[in-house]
């Protein structure tokens, strides 16, 4: 059976700061990642949506951790078609005039290959200290199944070889009756980890719970189920708080995901203060011998 990595999305999320979860004592970056890496072996970095990080902080984030942590990273806005703050660009890189919001085709060809370029130089420290798991795409709601969608997925998929990739979809398009199979398939020929959400249904932007694994790692993401999902602020669409009965039967559909893997990636994103931290630590427990202890602590049995 293949390792299973548990962590959160985020380490440094203001709500999670203000939560207590950390010490008052951590009180710095680089000890706040440290003291979440004795807990968790893998991570996931949000930050990198909002902004490219440059070389040093990222470097900065292997130099906190132990050997054998990991970190997957969620891939800059632009890349995976979302709107994206003038503001959020390098300085050298902004357009000048125009909207406060760009989208790929706001931007000369060279900017955008200037940004792939930084976003990759950004991923050289973790990867060079084999700390990359994979580079999360996360595309937008609005993305329906097409051929031209399919195309752009690979296409920026492309982009980060030879680096592990996943892709999270979040129209249903991509899942209605025979679509899902064509999906699947469509990740599995192109070795893309297709990421399993757990969230609430009934919504546009809901899809399904399929666990099922494409390429290695394979990837489940948890949003949590909050009755305000379509109607609420983040705070409100992400409260909320997985019990032990839920718990338990996710610990043993991962454990047979697991099994047809050599890793597989489970991350908490009901981040509402230190709910996300909490449920992966209790999920952690419900795995037991089946769960990766924290960072450089090896699986038994």
């Amino acid at each position: 059976m293949g390792e299973i990595r548990v962590g959160t999305s985020s380490w440094a999320d203001q709500m999670l700061l203000r939560s207590g979860w950390y010490p008052r004592a951590v009180n710095t970056p680089a000890g706040r990642l440290g003291f979440y890496a004795e807990r968790f072996g893998l991570v996931e970095v949000d930050t990198s949506y909002y902004a490219v990080p440059v070389p040093e902080t990222t470097a900065g984030w292997v130099a906190a951790t132990p050997p054998g942590f990991t970190f997957d990273v969620k891939a800059f806005s632009l890349f995976t078609g979302h709107p994206t703050p003038v503001s959020a660009l390098p300085r050298d890189l902004r357009p000048a005039g125009g909207p406060s919001r760009v989208r790929r085709r706001d931007l000369p060809a060279e900017a955008y290959d200037e940004l792939w370029n930084r976003f990759r130089a950004a991923l050289e420290p973790i990867a060079a200290a084999g700390r990359l798991g994979v580079v999360l795409l996360q595309f937008p709601p609005w993305l329906a199944r097409g051929a031209a969608a399919e195309r752009r997925i690979v296409e920026t998929a492309e982009r980060l070889r030879p680096w592990r990739v996943s892709v999270e979809l979040r129209h249903g398009s991509w899942f209605t009756d025979e679509a899902a199979l064509r999906t699947l398939s469509l990740l599995r020929e192109h070795d893309l980890s297709f990421v399993c959400v757990d969230m609430p249904q009934g919504f546009a932007s809901s899809v399904p719970p399929i666990l099922v694994a494409t390429a290695d790692p394979a990837v489940v993401r948890f949003h949590g189920h909050s009755a305000a999902w379509g109607s609420g602020d983040k705070q409100e669409k992400f409260r909320y708080a997985y019990g032990e009965r839920e718990l338990r039967a996710w610990s043993q559909l991962l454990v047979e995901l697991a099994d047809g893997v050599d890793e597989l990636h489970v991350l908490f994103n009901n981040c509402c203060g230190g709910q996300a931290q909490r449920d992966a630590a209790r999920l952690v427990e419900f795995l037991g011998r089946a769960a990766v202890a924290p960072a450089g602590v090896s699986r038994s049995g």
